[in-house]
């Protein structure tokens, strides 16, 4: 479902949203993100629509939220914590 792009940006970039890691390797990234019902967007435009339709409230720059993940191609990660 993710691919290594996005599980490589996840194990890279972990501790913006957790005080400790939670994954070692993409095997247990992928496992992590699917039980956390993450999702990946195309844009940023989408991850404000699905901020607005899931009801968070986030004060400035919507991208610098902790469970928001730039992948570095275009799309973001975001995490429903």
């Amino acid at each position: 479902m993710f691919d290594e792009k996005v599980l490589d940006c996840f194990l890279d970039n972990q501790l913006q949203l957790y005080p400790e890691e939670v994954v070692s390797n993409r095997e247990e990234a992928e496992e992590f993100l699917e039980d956390a019902m993450a999702v990946v967007l195309d844009s940023e435009e989408e991850v404000e629509a699905y901020f607005e339709e899931v009801g968070i409230d986030c004060d400035g720059n919507i991208l610098d939220a902790e469970e928001v993940f730039d992948i570095g191609d275009g799309r973001y990660l975001v995490l429903e914590v």
